[in-house]
């Protein structure tokens, strides 16, 4: 055991130089490694070290999915380092994002120390072992995923590696990305039937990886295998380790596809099997009797936010969602030092990325003036639950899909709860004035800056008091639900078979929960282009923008549109929002540009930092840098 230990940590220095300190402790260490498997209750707490790892989804500051790409915008003195990604500002000297490098190897040592020793542990039943064992493994195979997604091909960390092996043989290489993809699915086959089914003790055990989830994360990765970034990506073809190994397969396989579909599948069995299910609001509030209009709201807001909900396959206990007490509006009328922010702005481009009420895009219903859509509207009573009675907005507002009106806030725009639940009574409800000198437009670093705030992520029965207090209802950020599963399945059909009855009725699933027609109906009878979902371009169109809806500033969009090659397109444009230094709403509803963003293809993929190349020569650098 001390052998292999050594080693890793010597390999691990040589991965990244930020590791230096390991070998400073290895003597202390490796007693301490012996130690912790003498003991169950030792061994247990090692376990949760492993787990202890994972990304903190859903925390701007720790999640390049929530500013790293277009979804939300901030000011340009504000945000974390993934800001800094979006603004094109990545380097090779020093990555923004590039803890992820170290960490992921420092997750990826302690796993692997785990599994070579748990079954030293002389008090615990071979079962028991095994069980942990397993969730070491996945979580080993979701480590790798990670660093799949933001580095391509990557040195896998099978195993320890012995004391005596030479300096050279410890500066390993990048495993091309077909590779790596095989290796981590592996894991989890080798994983998956000594893990339990569901958890059997929901209180102490939430988040831990049972066999549902491993089937879940397996459909996540064979989906990701699939998709064109990885499945014949020639913008890659010079990318060669130095012995001349290229490290992207330059040929479409649509069997990638085929295993992605049946591992989709599989994992809905078990969903099915588990009674995992698409989560509708069923809740009333105290004396309320909530409408239709509210219901679905808060079906499509407390899917995120109700912990331990119906839907929710895997979620992280490591992540409880600090977003809520800064992404939220001013709802009070206490002064700008209130603790509440609203300074996580979604943009115009997301705001218009939504359907329109009759279920097709806004540039595709016929019904729908797409070229009024910046004119001014004045709310009407049988609006009052989506937009304040009398008050004038822009067009835009009016008529849009539930997911709208769900995900986010905007001026004029009613927002449900926060202590104000009686949605009969639609006038006596929080909406925002996010005009200069307006309520919720407090001040210069307090604000929206694109005029939309974030509803979906804010628990609607946090509540707002006086001075600086703010209750935040906290809940294990989402990681893989069951509507993402029904969609990564219709994606995988679509692209292995064209449109068929089974994709299409899953992604119809998934906007009946969203109070729309099916696709077929809302093509049909509005779009303007009625035979769209006909054909494999058209239905994958259709598939993608559901994606973008259903989990908007969920953290998918950012790795969807890289893992679908459409991120050179779609971030290739400028940030707009409307012009928050304007009072009148004539003046302050001009589409103002915040930032012309670029996107090129060395962008799919984080450089590796440049020091570490200078220490292990053999990792080759990223396209592009």
């Amino acid at each position: 055991m001390k052998k292999n230990i050594t080693s890793l940590l010597f390999l691990s220095f040589v991965l990244c130089t930020g590791c230096g300190d390991y070998l400073d402790v290895i003597p202390d260490n490796i007693a301490t490694i012996e130690h912790a498997f003498a003991m169950r209750s030792q061994a247990e707490k090692y376990l949760f070290t492993c787990y202890s790892y994972m990304p903190k989804d859903g925390n701007p500051s720790s999640d390049p999915a929530m500013e790293g790409g277009d979804e939300i915008w901030r000011l340009n003195n504000q945000g974390s380092a993934y800001f800094q990604i979006a603004r094109g500002y990545q380097n090779i000297t020093s990555p923004h994002g590039d803890a992820y490098w170290t960490n992921m190897y420092r997750a990826l040592r302690d796993c692997n120390i785990f599994i070579e020793n748990i079954f030293d542990v002389a008090e615990m039943h071979s079962e028991e072992q095994r069980q942990w064992a397993a969730e070491a493994m996945v979580l080993k195979a979701w480590y790798h995923f990670v660093l799949i997604r933001m580095y391509g091909a990557i040195p896998l960390i099978r195993e320890n590696l012995p004391l005596d092996v030479g300096v050279d043989e410890v500066k390993v290489e990048r495993t091309p990305v077909d590779e790596c993809f095989n290796y981590i699915v592996s894991l989890i086959d080798e994983a998956i039937s000594d893990l339990p089914f569901t958890t059997t003790n929901p209180q102490n055990d939430a988040g831990r990886i049972t066999r549902l989830v491993a089937y879940a994360i397996k459909a996540k990765i064979l989906l990701t295998a699939a998709s064109p970034l990885y499945n014949g990506n020639t913008d890659h073809a010079k990318l060669q380790n130095h012995d001349g190994t290229p490290l992207f397969n330059m040929t479409v396989s649509d069997a990638k596809w085929q295993l992605a579909a049946d591992a989709c599948k599989e994992a809905i069995h078990f969903c099915d099997s588990a009674k995992i299910k698409l989560y509708y609001n069923l809740l009333t509030y105290g004396q309320y009797t909530l409408t239709d209009t509210i219901r679905t709201q808060l079906s499509l807001r407390n899917v995120v936010c109700e912990r331990w909900n119906d839907e929710i396959i895997w979620a992280n206990t490591q992540s409880y969602c600090a977003i809520q007490g800064t992404a939220i509006p001013n709802l009070s009328q206490y002064s700008e030092n209130y603790i509440p922010r609203g300074d996580y702005s979604p943009t115009i481009k997301i705001a218009e990325q939504f359907y329109s009420d009759k279920g097709v895009p806004i540039t595709e219903d016929k019904t729908w003036n797409y070229s009024g859509r910046y004119e001014l509207r004045t709310g009407k009573p049988d609006e009052a639950l989506y937009i304040r009675e009398g008050y004038t907005t822009v067009a835009m507002h009016f008529n849009r899909e539930p997911r709208f009106y769900s995900t986010l806030g905007f001026d004029g725009g009613v927002w449900y709860g926060q202590g104000l639940y009686d949605d009969g009574a639609p006038n006596s409800l929080y909406y925002l004035m996010t005009k200069r000198g307006q309520r919720y437009a407090a001040g210069s670093d307090r604000s929206t800056v694109t005029g939309y705030y974030i509803k979906k992520l804010i628990h609607f029965e946090n509540v707002i008091g006086s001075g600086t207090t703010y209750s935040v209802t906290n809940y294990p950020w989402p990681l893989i639900r069951l509507a993402d599963l029904y969609l990564m399945y219709a994606e995988a059909l679509n692209e292995l078979n064209g449109p068929n009855a089974e994709a299409l009725y899953y992604v119809n699933l998934v906007r009946e929960r969203a109070g729309l027609a099916t696709v077929e109906e809302s093509w049909t009878k509005y779009s303007i282009n009625p035979a769209k979902y006909t054909n494999k371009e058209g239905l994958r169109a259709i598939i993608h923008q559901e994606r973008l809806n259903e989990l908007s500033m969920e953290g998918h969009r950012f790795w969807d549109l890289r893992r679908w090659k459409e991120a050179i397109s779609v971030l290739n444009n400028p940030v707009h929002g409307w012009d928050r230094q304007q009072s009148e709403a004539a003046a302050y509803f001009r589409k103002t540009m915040l930032f012309d963003q670029t996107f090129g293809i060395k962008d799919y993929f984080w450089p590796i930092r440049e020091a570490n190349i200078d220490v292990n020569p053999n990792l080759v650098q990223n396209t592009g840098y």
